[in-house]
């Protein structure tokens, strides 16, 4: 299927719907969470992310109750949410509880005592529902997603089947970390042998083999910081990361290289002693189910939430141009020119035959939408600053490949096509097609903008085109004093990508 549309997404910021600031308010087993959203659209914006590690899920696989010091710690943290939700003008508070709540004796209990202290009536999740949403975070946060959601918290897994825009019904597991660990009475061998008979005969995992997993949690998102460090991986946003291992987590949790230690101590102290059983979990769904790759999701319960409550035609567009319009609309100089950049590079890689995949016609797309973003930095630094801003930038629906691609398209458009000095681990990131594919697209943006300044309605009377094994730059008699020697440079340096001369040709 071909990319959606620019003119399916909306000009107005997408996440700024909704008349103010919303809030979701977190409950889980290990730690309480409130996260302020700008509005509600297909790519929220967080305003506002507090953690606090609370341990509710501790010890009830044995006592069945939640710790009063747990509790008291939470309930200070929901009085404190509910000031900072008051004073930040919130107009939508949710609040979520999840398997430890709903596990323990004292849950309905507590349940009443969070709400008075938050001010908001609480949702208590069934394993099946928490499913559903961690589902629904992945569709919001990936495009076109094909596999199983595996969501570990501090008390229970979840489980669910994705295929596009659709679920299958989800199942839950006592397998989160804190259960897994009280369950074992702390020895990983015995938390191994507990997993692997919970997961047996598993549907969803029978449903895994050479597809995606999709890991979300802050146990697995603090595996994904060691083996990132590790690696001196050249992106640290989380969400879409691969993990390059496909088993042996419990030995990355094991080792402890000057790397990995250094890693350790950016994950909350509070998380640590989970790592080891958050691996073991992670290592038998990769034995049982034996998925293609391994994704991280930043996204879960929360955004999945936010994801349900959109109508389908939001639902439907596509969340990488969605987050790519809101830069270009608050950061480009004319936001309407990138539309124009659009049908102009559609034009000339059709006139090339350039024969992309739909994947690759959207990351250009979404280069186009952020081409222009950058222009405020002083110009000896746009490039590097294109690098940084870009590849860390908070989007969705894009690998880390598709990072790096747009990033590099961006920063050759503003350093030259050279490939002095760009960073080598996100060239490899980028693979030599895409890398080959942001130089002939940033070819194209240097020899447009200095015929169009960045304004709209110029490159619609500018077409490039191809003509007897030449290409051509036709501009209309009005603009003739453009033909500059500049502007010849810039089509020989397009012409040399493609092995073609170049020709600027007015009337």
């Amino acid at each position: 299927m071909d990319a959606p549309s620019l003119l399916t997404v909306s000009r107005e910021p997408a996440g700024r719907s909704g008349g103010g600031p919303i809030a979701i308010i977190d409950i889980g087993s290990n730690s309480v969470r409130l996260v302020l959203y700008e509005g509600n659209g297909r790519s929220p914006t967080p305003l506002y992310n507090e953690k606090l590690m609370c341990g509710l899920g501790r010890g009830i696989a044995t006592s069945h109750r939640l710790p009063q010091d747990s509790v008291e710690r939470t309930l200070a943290a929901l009085a404190r949410f509910r000031v900072i939700c008051r004073n930040s003008g919130v107009v939508s508070v949710r609040v979520l509880a999840t398997a430890a709540a709903r596990d323990a004796q004292n849950g309905p209990a507590f349940l009443e005592d969070a709400a008075r202290a938050c001010g908001s009536p609480v949702e208590l999740l069934t394993g099946e529902r928490e499913a559903a949403l961690s589902a629904a975070g992945v569709m919001s946060g990936f495009h076109a997603p094909d596999g199983v959601v595996g969501d570990l918290g501090g008390g229970s897994l979840e489980l669910a089947e994705v295929a596009g825009a659709t679920a299958r019904p989800g199942a839950t597991f006592p397998l989160g970390g804190l259960m897994l660990r009280d369950l074992a009475g702390q020895s990983p061998k015995a938390a191994r042998t507990i997993a692997r008979e919970a997961l047996a005969g598993s549907r969803h995992l029978a449903a895994l083999e050479g597809r995606t997993f999709y890991a979300v949690g802050g146990t697995w998102r603090a595996l994904a910081k060691l083996e990132m460090t590790e690696r001196d991986y050249p992106v640290r946003v989380m969400h879409g990361y691969e993990f390059e291992s496909k088993g042996g987590f419990m030995r990355l949790v094991e080792r402890t290289t000057p790397a990995a230690l250094k890693a350790l101590s950016a994950v909350a102290e509070a998380r640590r002693p989970l790592l080891a059983y958050g691996a073991i979990v992670l290592d038998e769904i990769v034995r049982s189910g034996r998925p293609a790759r391994l994704l991280v999701s930043a996204l879960g319960v929360r955004e999945g939430l936010l994801y349900a409550d959109l109508d389908p035609a939001t639902q439907a567009q596509d969340p990488l141009l969605v987050a790519a319009a809101d830069l270009n609309q608050a950061r480009a100089r004319c936001p309407a020119h990138a539309d124009d950049l659009v049908a102009w590079t559609d034009r000339f890689m059709a006139e090339l035959r350039v024969e992309e995949t739909a994947e690759e016609r959207r990351l250009r797309h979404a280069a186009c939408l952020l081409s222009d973003v950058s222009w405020r930095a002083h110009p000896d630094y746009r490039g590097e600053q294109s690098l940084a801003v870009i590849a860390q930038a908070s989007l969705l629906g894009i690998d880390h490949p598709g990072r790096a691609y747009l990033a590099l398209a961006i920063f050759f458009r503003h350093e030259g096509l050279s490939r002095e000095g760009v960073p080598a681990r996100l060239a490899e990131l980028a693979s030599p097609r895409l890398l080959g594919l942001a130089q002939l697209l940033a070819a194209q943006f240097r020899l447009a903008y200095p015929i169009s300044v960045a304004m709209s309605g110029i490159l619609p009377r500018t077409p490039v085109g191809v003509e007897g094994g030449r290409i051509v730059l036709t501009l209309p008699p009005d603009f003739a004093a453009l033909a500059s020697e500049r502007l010849a440079n810039r089509m020989r340096s397009l012409g040399k990508l493609i092995d073609r001369e170049g020709e600027v040709r007015v009337g």
